[in-house]
């Protein structure tokens, strides 16, 4: 197929009279995972029930395989190509097998090909030794296994999960996104995931699309989202922590020279003088030195600056620094050591030009940590 398995057009739900749901347009491409983020009430799951035709519209249409999905007999159809995967995982009082053959017996298939079928699914998800226990003593982990076999056994064309991990403890949510990764990867299945879960996203997608008021904001690989947030809103949903307003006050050679506080900031892009702007920065792309440590840097952004906070964060530590405006830098553990940073240090923060992205200020935004 050259163009996009599944297309939406102009979708709107109301509940109540009131607007929930307004997708000018939606799209997913052969064999692509697709993860639709967003805030609690942003829309998800009204878009995935949406576009699984489980939800009624107020306007708008579906195409699968370019073809309009009309009502009646040809939702039917598309329903049979399609499964669903809830957060809570929806079983039947029965075994474990009998919840993934339940699938194949409503399509019609015969007793001897949805035996094989079975126990595929059941193999690929690590749950083949559960076959005969009632799905009523299974752990959470296990029923979202048997939830994943049941609809992956049916080879539908794309698969919709809403929140599948989220009611899932670390462990088993890392060892059911590995078995799917594999699964998807082994059928070339297409995937579209609503979760609040970055790492998830992240961890999944080939592209991301980020939903707020109902409406979906962006769309593009996790790194474009991630780093190139169109808004304000976006940003402080994927987590860039540093959103630093200023203004343009020079413009040489595509470089913006911004006036943030008592600091300027260097970076790309294309506003003119006198706009207000928000510089966004990752944490992990500002690196720290102390005096007597500095070295030869080619980052644009060299600012000084004292230790306001130290935050332990796993992994990384979050250092919060004034140097101006505030900043936070994720540094590792061993790194906070050999600089001996600490509350009062005086240190000196540095990132590239091509680090900072710039959005046009949105005076209606009033969230953000660094405001």
């Amino acid at each position: 197929m050259s163009g996009p398995i599944l297309e939406a057009r102009d979708l709107k739900v109301s509940r109540g009279g009131t607007p929930v749901l307004d997708v000018r347009e939606f799209t997913l491409n052969p064999g692509e995972f697709l993860s639709v983020i967003g805030p609690n009430g942003s829309g998800k799951s009204t878009l995935l029930l949406s576009l699984a035709g489980l939800l009624e519209l107020g306007s708008g249409e579906l195409r699968f395989g370019g073809v309009k999905i009309a009502g009646g007999r040809g939702m039917l159809e598309y329903r049979r190509r399609i499964a669903m995967v809830f957060q809570e995982p929806l079983l039947f009082d029965s075994t474990v097998y009998a919840n993934v053959a339940s699938g194949l017996a409503i399509r019609g298939m015969g007793r001897h090909e949805t035996r094989d079928r079975v126990r595929e699914n059941l193999e690929l998800f690590g749950i083949a030794h559960l076959s005969d226990r009632s799905a009523r003593k299974l752990s959470g982990g296990e029923a979202q296994r048997t939830s994943l076999a049941r609809a992956f056994a049916t080879q539908p064309e794309i698969v919709f999960m809403d929140e599948p991990f989220s009611s899932l403890d670390p462990p088993t949510k890392e060892s059911i996104v590995e078995d799917l990764s594999r699964v998807i990867r082994l059928r070339r299945t297409c995937v579209v995931m609503a979760t609040h879960d970055r790492v998830d996203a992240l961890t999944l997608s080939d592209r991301i699309a980020v939903m707020d008021g109902g409406s979906v904001v962006q769309v593009g690989t996790p790194s474009e989202v991630m780093y190139r947030p169109v808004s304000e809103a976006v940003a402080a949903f994927v987590g860039i922590e540093n959103m630093v307003r200023g203004v343009v006050t020079g413009v040489a050679g595509g470089v913006l020279e911004v006036q943030a506080g008592r600091a300027r900031i260097r970076a790309l892009g294309a506003f003119p003088r006198g706009e207000e702007v928000v510089c966004l920065v990752r944490p992990e792309s500002v690196t720290l030195s102390t005096p007597g440590t500095h070295e030869e840097s080619s980052a644009r952004n060299v600012l000084h600056g004292r230790v306001v906070r130290v935050r332990n964060r796993g992994d990384v530590q979050g250092v919060f620094i004034d140097c101006g405006f505030p900043l936070v830098a994720s540094v590792t553990k061993n790194a906070l050591e050999e600089l001996c940073i600490e509350e009062g240090r005086e240190v000196t923060a540095l990132f590239k030009a091509t680090a900072v992205h710039v959005v046009k200020s949105a005076r209606a935004y009033s969230g953000g940590r660094n405001t």
